[in-house]
C-alpha cells in the first residue's frame, strides 16, 4: 500500500513541477478563464459523462460515488479504497481568416482519494478548475501592431465530499470546495509617429485579481436492474449559486518595446487608485449549474447513456473588466457515450479485460463574441488497461474536436487531447477473522 502511495504523490509532484500553462486559447481573456476540469480520463473518454458509477472508480463530477456496493473479492463486506491522478497533453492549432498558429501544453488535470466508511463514503483532492493563457494582438489598417493582450493564471480547486448509501439501488453526496488562484493580464495600445514608426515609449495597463471563494455540488445517483441482464442507471448533480471574494491591483507602466525581440523593458510604474472607483475587493458571481443523465447496460459488460447539462451562465459577472463585445448567455452541454470489457474476469486473455470506451459531446460554452455563439463539439475514445492487482487501472484517452469559429474575424481552435490517468485500488479496513 504504501509504495503506491508513493508513487501516486510522486506523479502528481511529477506533473505539478513540469506542468505549463494549462491553456493556450485566445477564448480565456474572458470571464475567469477557460474550464480546465471536465472529470476524469473515464469520463471524457466517453463524451464527458458523469452519470456512471462503481466501486473501483473515481468519479469527481457526482459525490454520490463516494459509495457503491461491496466486492465479492471482499467478501462483500467493504469497498476499496481508491486513487486516482490524471495529466494530459493539449495541441492545438489556432486559425482564422489572416493566418494559423498552433500551440501545446502539458498540464495536471486531477489528484484525487475516496475512502469507504461503512455506508458513507469520503473524498477529497485536488485539481485545476479554469485556466488563463493567451497572447493576442492586433493589427491595424497599415498592417502595423494596433494592440497586444496577455494572461496567465487560473482558479484551482480543493474538494472534500461525503457520500451515504440510503439504499442498494440509491446514494446520495454532496462536495464542498475550496476555489483559489489568480489571473493576470496587461494590455499595450502602440503608438505611432507622423512616419509610422513606434514612439519611444510605449504604455501598458497590468492587471492582477487573487480570487478565493467556496461553493457545492450535489449529487444523486441511481441504479436498478431492469430484468436479469439489463441495469438503469441515472444521476443528477446540482451546484448553486455562488461567489468568488477577488482582491484586485491594476497599475500603468511605461515600457520601451523592442519590435525585434518582442521584448517589453519597464522603466516605471504607478499604480491605479482602484478603491476609489470601489474596485479593490469584487464579487465575481458564479452560475448555477444542473446536470441529469441516464443509461443502461450489462453490469461488468457494457454500458450507453447519454446526459445533459445546463449552466445559468448568463447571470456571470466580473466588475473588474467591462468588455462591450461580448456577453455571457446560458451555456449547455449533451454527451453520448459508453463503454463495452469483452469478458472482465477473464485470465488468460489480457485484451478481453481491456474497457474499451467511446464518445461524444457538443458544448455551448456559454459566450458570444460579436454576436457569434462560441461552441464546442468533440469526440473521444479511451482504453483502461488493468493493472496490478484488485482491479486497478491505467486509462488513455485520446479526444478531437473543435471550438469556436472564423466568422466575424474570430479563432477556430481544432484540438487534440491526449489524457493519461491511474486508478488504483487498495484495501485498508479489513475486519479479522480468528479460527
Amino acid at each position: 500500500m504504501i509504495k503506491k502511495l508513493l508513487l501516486v504523490l510522486i506523479a502528481a509532484i511529477a506533473f505539478n513541477a513540469h506542468a505549463q500553462e494549462g491553456t493556450a486559447s485566445p477564448y480565456s481573456f474572458y470571464g475567469i478563464g477557460s474550464l480546465k476540469f471536465k472529470g476524469t480520463v473515464e469520463n471524457r473518454s466517453m463524451g464527458g459523462l458523469s452519470i456512471f458509477t462503481d466501486s473501483i472508480h473515481v468519479n469527481l463530477r457526482n459525490p454520490a460515488s463516494y459509495v457503491g456496493p461491496d466486492l465479492k473479492v471482499f467478501n462483500e463486506e467493504s469497498r476499496p479504497v481508491k486513487f486516482a491522478i490524471g495529466g494530459s497533453y493539449n495541441s492545438t492549432k489556432l486559425e482564422n481568416d489572416s493566418g494559423n498558429d498552433k500551440s501545446n501544453t502539458t498540464t495536471f488535470d486531477y489528484f484525487a482519494i475516496s475512502l469507504p466508511m461503512g455506508k458513507f463514503g469520503m473524498g477529497f483532492g485536488l485539481l485545476p478548475y479554469t485556466a488563463v493563457g493567451y497572447k493576442l494582438e492586433a493589427t491595424n489598417e497599415a498592417g502595423s501592431r494596433s494592440n497586444r493582450y496577455r494572461g496567465e493564471g487560473g482558479v484551482n480547486k480543493a474538494f472534500l465530499g461525503l457520500g451515504y448509501k440510503i439504499s442498494e439501488s440509491l446514494s446520495i453526496g454532496v462536495d464542498a470546495s475550496y476555489n483559489f488562484g489568480n489571473i493576470q493580464n496587461s494590455a499595450i495600445a502602440f503608438v505611432y509617429d507622423d512616419n509610422g514608426e513606434l514612439v519611444q515609449y510605449q504604455s501598458r495597463e497590468n492587471n492582477r485579481s487573487d480570487l478565493s471563494g467556496i461553493n457545492f455540488n450535489l449529487g444523486l445517483s441511481y441504479k436498478t436492474m431492469l430484468n436479469e441482464k439489463l441495469q438503469l442507471t441515472t444521476g443528477i448533480t446540482y451546484a448553486p449559486k455562488s461567489s468568488l471574494s477577488s482582491k484586485n491591483t491594476r497599475s500603468f507602466s511605461t515600457i520601451v518595446f523592442n519590435s525585434t525581440t518582442d521584448q517589453e523593458f519597464v522603466l516605471n510604474t504607478i499604480e491605479a487608485d482602484l478603491d476609489s472607483q470601489n474596485l479593490k475587493t469584487t464579487d465575481l458571481d458564479l452560475p448555477s449549474r444542473v446536470s441529469f443523465g441516464a443509461g443502461i447496460g450489462q453490469p461488468q459488460k457494457w454500458f450507453v447513456g447519454t446526459e445533459f447539462t445546463f449552466q445559468n451562465s448568463s447571470k456571470f459577472s466580473n466588475p473588474i473588466f467591462d468588455i462591450s463585445n461580448a456577453e455571457f448567455v446560458n451555456a449547455s452541454t449533451i454527451a453520448v457515450g459508453g463503454f463495452f470489457i469483452p469478458e472482465y474476469d477473464s485470465f488468460s486473455k489480457y485484451w478481453k479485460r481491456v474497457v474499451y470506451r467511446a464518445g461524444l459531446h457538443f458544448e455551448n460554452t456559454g459566450l458570444e463574441i460579436n454576436n457569434e455563439t462560441i461552441n464546442e463539439f468533440g469526440i473521444s475514445f479511451g482504453l483502461g488497461l488493468p493493472v496490478g492487482n484488485l482491479f486497478s487501472n491505467a486509462n488513455i484517452g485520446l479526444e478531437m474536436g473543435k471550438r469556436g469559429t472564423t466568422n466575424q474575424n474570430l479563432v477556430q481552435e481544432n484540438f487534440i487531447n491526449l489524457q493519461f490517468s491511474l486508478s488504483l485500488n487498495d484495501r485498508w479496513f479489513q475486519k479479522k477473522k480468528y479460527d
